[in-house]
């Protein structure tokens, strides 16, 4: 075999082996780890406080509760099932963001209908003596109340509709073209700390996001979990929503975190 045939022949070996190896990185999953750093808070390694996150409130006037989409004044309504979608999202991202900040030892109140089902196991005999027991819960000292006093999605879901289903996900459909046709979004929440032992208001403020785009800066974009959106609020993603949203929540974790008593630190 001559030289050429021999160069000739490794050519046609390498290069699938090459083209398999770029495809593989291509394809590869990626998995990104949101560690809350981008949150810019000091770092912290001492004692942390005991919290729980209370279910969202939804206090939004009912003129606030309609979104103008254009085409003839048509309006869409805000329903109760859609709104349950938000606060519930809107916990989460909470609760999420105050165990990133590495000051709490946040407690589970979200699933506690699972928490009881594993009691009741261990309760019946079906588990062994490691199993969970009623009244190993540990009680929470402060309590993170929020109500959503504010809510202005002046730009469409995704798909170029309204975020959120039922209604709103029939208006993605009907008026995909009007995306974009508003330029500010905005959000405003109440929140109050709350000793749980004398329900004492400990600190308590209104902090709103505005958002004309949507270029998320590293504070915002894994804000809350690792990039997605909570509950039912995955229709404002990549909208000025979704960063109004963002940085309400922001305003809000650095504010608990900086106004939570020293005293409660101590765990």
């Amino acid at each position: 075999m001559n030289k050429k045939a021999m160069l000739r022949m490794l050519f046609f070996l390498l290069v699938p082996l090459a083209f398999c190896g770029c495809m593989e990185s291509m394809v590869k999953p990626e998995a990104k780890i949101d560690t809350g750093e981008e949150m810019g808070l000091p770092p912290y390694s001492g004692p942390r406080a005991r919290l729980a996150v209370a279910d969202f409130e939804w206090k939004v006037d009912d003129s606030s509760r309609t979104t103008k989409i254009g085409f003839g004044g048509q309006t869409m309504t805000i329903s109760s099932s859609e709104t349950t979608g938000y606060t519930t999202g809107l916990r989460d991202m909470l609760t999420t963001a105050m165990v990133q900040t590495k000051r709490y030892r946040v407690l589970e109140r979200q699933n506690m209908d699972s928490l009881k089902s594993e009691m009741a196991l261990t309760g019946s005999g079906y588990t062994d003596k490691t199993g969970v027991s009623k009244g190993g819960v540990k009680g929470a000292d402060l309590l993170v109340m929020g109500a959503v006093t504010g809510w202005e999605p002046g730009s469409s879901g995704g798909g170029g509709g309204l975020g959120g289903g039922g209604m709103l996900g029939q208006a993605s459909a009907l008026f995909g073209a009007v995306k974009g046709a508003y330029s500010k979004s905005t959000m405003a929440m109440d929140i109050r700390i709350v000793d749980t032992h004398t329900s004492e208001v400990l600190a308590a403020t209104r902090v709103e996001g505005v958002a004309k785009d949507v270029n998320l800066g590293a504070a915002l974009a894994g804000f809350g979990g690792s990039g997605g959106m909570g509950g039912g609020l995955g229709g404002y993603a990549k909208t000025p929503m979704e960063k109004a949203i963002r940085t309400c929540l922001y305003n809000a974790t650095r504010f608990i975190t900086e106004n939570t008593p020293p005293a409660y630190m101590k765990y």
